[in-house]
C-alpha cells in the first residue's frame, strides 16, 4: 500500500463507542444510518446487518417515538442472534430527554447518543432537557456526539452572535456568522456536558452543512479550538453521482489535512436500492486517500477506440463484484488480502504495464489484437489465456493467488 498523502492527524482524545475506538490514535471510522422505521425491529435489524456486513463500523438509528425506543432491545437481540455486535447509535431530536429517561434498557444498549443542541427544546427547557440526556449518558457510561446542523441551529446562539456582529464596525457576512454560531453551539454544549460531569473523552462533535466550502470552513475553525474527536459528513449530499461527488469533494481536503475521526456519506438512495452504497463510498474515499484499506483495489482502463468490445468492462465488473461479495470470508481467512492490487486492462497500450504493477493482472486483447490475454503475477508473466472461458479462468487464478499468498501456504512466487 502506498503511503497516504495526508498531513499528521489532528491530535484528539480517544472515545470508546461500544468497543470501537475513535480518535487520532486510531483509524478513521466508517459509519452509516438506517432509513427504516425503527419501531419495525425486524426491518431495522435486517438493514443494520446489511450495513455492518458492507463494512459500517457504527450504525445510527432514529429514536423518535416511544415505539422506536421500545424496539431497540429487540433490534440488538436480533443482531446478536446472527453474530453481529456492531455498535448502535441512537439519534435523538426534540424528545430524547423523555425517551432516554423512560426506556432505560434502550439507554443501556445504545453505544452512543447523538444530541442536536438545536433540537433539545427552547428557552428555559433547553438546558434542563440537555442535562437530562447527559445525566443518562453518565449513568450508563455512554459517549455523546454533539451534532450541530446548520438547518437546525440553536437560534438563541445565532441571534446572540448576529447581535454582536451588528455592533461591529466591520460586520462579517451572514454565512461567516452562521459558521461561528455552529462552532460556538458545539463547543458551549460540550463544555456544559463536562460541567454536568460527562468525561472529556466521552464527547464527540460534528458540525454539518450541505456545501463543501462551508464544510471546510466550519471544520477547520472547530478543529483549531478543541481536541474532541470529530465526525465528518456533508449533510443532505443528494442522490447518485451528485451525492458521491459532493461528498468526496467535501471530505477529502479535510481528511488530507488530518481533520476527521469518523465519516459518513449521506446519500439519498434510489427507490428500492440497498442502503449500503453510502458505506462503500465512504470506504472508497478513505482507501483512495491511502488512509485505510478495506478490500483489494481493481484497476481497469476507461476504454477507447481500441476496446470496442465490452468484454473487459464485463470482466472488470465481475471481478470487482466477486471481490466485494467474497471479502467478508476472505478477511476472516486471509489476513492482509485487503492490500492486494488487481488489474483488468483492455488492450496492449497500458495493459501489460498496469498488469505487471498489480499483484495479479490480465491484459485483454483490444480491437484487432491477437485473441490472447497474458496474465501477470507479481510483475512476471504467469500464463496466457485463450478461448471462451477467459473470465472463469482468470477468476480461478485470482482465487489460487489469494489462497497461496495470504493463506497458510507459502507466498506466491516461492
Amino acid at each position: 500500500m502506498s503511503q497516504p498523502f495526508v498531513q499528521k492527524r489532528r491530535q484528539t482524545v480517544t472515545a470508546n463507542v461500544g468497543g470501537v475506538l475513535i480518535g487520532s490514535g486510531h483509524p478513521v471510522v466508517v459509519q452509516s444510518m438506517t432509513n427504516t422505521d425503527t419501531a419495525n425491529a425486524e426491518a431495522t435489524a435486517i438493514q443494520v446487518a446489511q450495513l455492518a456486513r458492507a463494512g459500517s463500523e457504527l450504525v445510527r438509528v432514529t429514536v423518535n417515538t416511544p415505539e422506536a425506543a421500545a424496539a431497540i432491545p429487540e433490534i440488538v437481540a436480533r443482531l446478536h442472534e446472527v453474530g453481529l455486535n456492531v455498535p448502535i447509535v441512537g439519534d435523538f431530536h426534540y424528545n430524547g430527554h423523555l425517551l432516554l429517561r423512560d426506556y432505560p434498557e434502550t439507554a443501556r444498549l445504545l453505544a452512543k447518543y447523538r444530541i442536536n443542541p438545536g433540537n433539545v427544546g427552547a428557552g428555559q427547557h433547553h438546558d434542563a432537557n440537555f442535562a437530562t440526556m447527559i445525566e443518562v449518558a453518565k449513568d450508563f457510561g455512554k459517549p455523546v456526539r454533539i451534532g450541530v446542523n446548520w438547518g437546525s441551529l440553536d437560534q438563541s446562539v445565532l441571534a446572540r452572535l448576529m447581535d454582536e456582529n451588528a455592533r461591529r464596525s466591520d460586520p462579517r457576512s451572514g454565512t461567516d456568522v452562521m459558521i461561528d454560531a455552529m462552532v460556538v453551539s458545539a463547543l458551549e454544549s460540550a463544555q456544559y456536558a463536562e460541567q454536568l460531569g460527562l468525561p472529556h473523552d466521552r464527547i464527540l462533535i460534528s458540525v454539518k452543512v450541505s456545501s463543501a466550502p462551508e464544510l471546510w470552513q466550519v471544520y477547520r475553525q472547530l478543529a483549531a479550538q478543541c481536541d474532541y474527536p470529530l465526525h465528518l459528513g456533508l449533510t443532505e449530499a443528494g442522490m447518485g453521482m451528485k451525492g458521491i461527488v459532493a461528498s468526496s469533494v467535501a471530505l477529502a481536503p479535510l481528511l488530507t489535512e488530518g481533520i476527521g475521526d469518523t465519516i459518513r456519506v449521506s446519500l439519498t438512495p434510489e427507490p428500492g436500492a440497498p442502503r449500503k452504497l453510502e458505506v462503500e463510498v465512504a470506504q472508497q474515499i478513505l482507501q483512495s486517500l491511502g488512509l485505510r484499506q478495506f478490500l483489494p483495489q481493481v484497476t481497469s482502463c476507461p476504454g477507447c477506440g481500441r476496446t470496442t468490445s465490452q468484454f473487459f468492462q464485463e470482466l472488470a465488473q465481475k471481478i470487482q463484484d466477486y471481490i466485494r461479495d467474497t471479502m467478508p470470508d476472505w478477511k476472516a481467512k486471509y489476513p492482509g488480502v485487503e492490500e492486494m492490487q488487481v488489474a483488468v486492462m483492455g488492450c496492449i497500450v497500458n495493459g501489460p504495464g498496469e498488469s505487471k504493477h498489480a499483484n495479479i493482472g490480465i491484459s485483454l486483447p483490444g480491437t484487432g489484437e491477437d485473441p490472447r490475454a497474458p496474465v501477470y503475477q507479481d510483475g512476471k508473466l504467469l500464463t496466457t489465456l485463450r478461448g471462451p472461458r477467459i473470465a472463469e479462468d482468470f477468476q480461478a487464478l485470482l482465487e489460487e493467488y489469494v489462497e497461496r499468498t495470504y493463506g497458510q501456504g507459502e507466498p506466491a512466487g516461492v
